[in-house]
């Protein structure tokens, strides 16, 4: 698989998975603000930067471990 393709595609992966875990965070939380972006623009900010964080983590071990 092209390189490119398979660390978008990893990103997007965890973004879903961490943006829905943060949705279902704060839909439960019993917050009644009148408007919900006040607590979701913060999430998914965090939940970009994250998910980068973690794919520059996933991506640096697997190069180390296909350098050895």
């Amino acid at each position: 698989m092209n390189p490119k393709l398979a660390g978008a595609l990893r990103r997007a992966g965890i973004y879903f998975v961490v943006g829905y875990g943060g949705l279902v965070l704060i839909n439960n939380s019993g917050l009644e603000i009148d408007n919900m972006w006040i607590a979701y623009l913060p999430m998914f900010i965090a939940v970009y930067f994250f998910s980068r964080w973690a794919d520059a983590k996933i991506a640096s071990r697997s190069n180390n471990q296909s350098d050895n």
